[in-house]
């Protein structure tokens, strides 16, 4: 930056220089030419034509140093453009002289710079695939919080309407139902079992939970079976038991529209990961450190501290 501003100003100094030159060169050529009628004596009558031409010279050099100088300055007061004089001095030859970089040269990033996209992260082995149409299979896949929405929109398109908690105590209910053409509502507990049967002490639970609310009826819907202790204290005590069975017979009377909506609902997200029935976050495989196998836990554990479920009976919660 220094070596620029002394060369600047060596320049503007030489056009100084030029310009007072031109006005030196004209103020001469001037007094050649005026300069004789002044004088007296016989010698002006010849000296004068003499210097004449020497005056008109001095003047035309003193103007063409003057327009020197006038471009000179236009030229320096127009800023510079940075690498513009590098562009103009290189040379056509030399720059038809580079060869182009071929295009896989050119797009060529360094490998830094790349970073390759996530792999999809496959499903895990608990994952089973979809089903295009309802099935046992369907009911043994999902986890319990999509059983419960299943038969949730499933009343609903009966026309109730419903009401539901997705984890926390529930006091034994899992869904209300409301029907314009009543004013007592009724109840749903639904069990997501699939290795054993609901018995008699769960049936006693939920009639002690119709009698709390002061209900004489309600529904209890289970993705297994129920034992026949089980149905006959329902049948006596006002409890409408409907198993998987019942419930896979009840969704066929349905529209292809209304089975399509519920197999939606059932195969919603992350369908077969177990939900927390304390926290309502999706649970995690973890490895036990006690026992064989793993076992799905709370993600938000030990701020949740629900319970766990061994992966084997994943489908005997709540």
């Amino acid at each position: 930056m220094a070596k620029q501003t002394r060369a600047g100003r060596r320049r503007e100094r030489a056009r100084n220089e030029l310009a007072g030159k031109g006005w030196t060169v004209i103020i001469v050529g001037v007094l050649l030419l005026v300069g004789p009628s002044f004088m007296q004596g016989s010698i002006v009558g010849t000296l004068g034509p003499a210097l004449r031409p020497a005056g008109w010279g001095a003047l035309t050099v003193g103007m063409v140093l003057l327009v020197l100088h006038y471009f000179l300055a236009r030229k320096a007061a127009i800023p510079e453009i940075p690498g513009k004089e590098r562009v103009a001095q290189q040379s056509p030859v030399a720059t038809v002289a580079q060869p182009t970089p071929p295009p896989s040269v050119q797009r060529r990033e360094p490998a830094f710079a790349s970073t390759p996209s996530e792999p999809k992260r496959p499903p895990p082995e608990s994952s089973p695939q979809h089903v295009q149409q309802w099935s046992p299979a369907v009911l043994a896949a999902i986890e319990w919080r999509r059983f419960e929405a299943v038969c949730e929109a499933l009343y609903a398109q009966a026309g109730f309407t419903t009401r539901s908690q997705s984890h926390g105590a529930d006091g034994g209910i899992d869904i209300w139902l409301h029907s314009k053409h009543s004013d007592v509502p009724r109840i749903v507990q639904c069990k997501h079992w699939q290795s054993k049967p609901v018995g008699v002490k769960e049936m006693r639970e939920f009639l002690g939970v119709m009698a709390s609310h002061q209900l004489k009826s309600g529904t209890y819907v289970t993705s297994s079976t129920f034992s026949a202790d089980a149905a006959a204290f329902a049948k006596a005590n006002g409890i409408h038991a409907q198993d998987g069975t019942a419930l896979l017979k009840l969704i066929g009377q349905r529209t292809p529209e209304q089975q399509a909506a519920l197999l939606a609902v059932a195969y919603e997200g992350e369908y077969w990961r177990p939900t927390c029935a304390s926290c309502g976050t999706k649970m995690v495989e973890k490895n036990s450190s006690k026992n064989e196998g793993s076992f799905w836990g709370c993600a938000n554990y030990p701020k949740c501290r629900g319970r766990t479920i061994p992966k084997a009976k994943a489908s005997a919660t709540v």
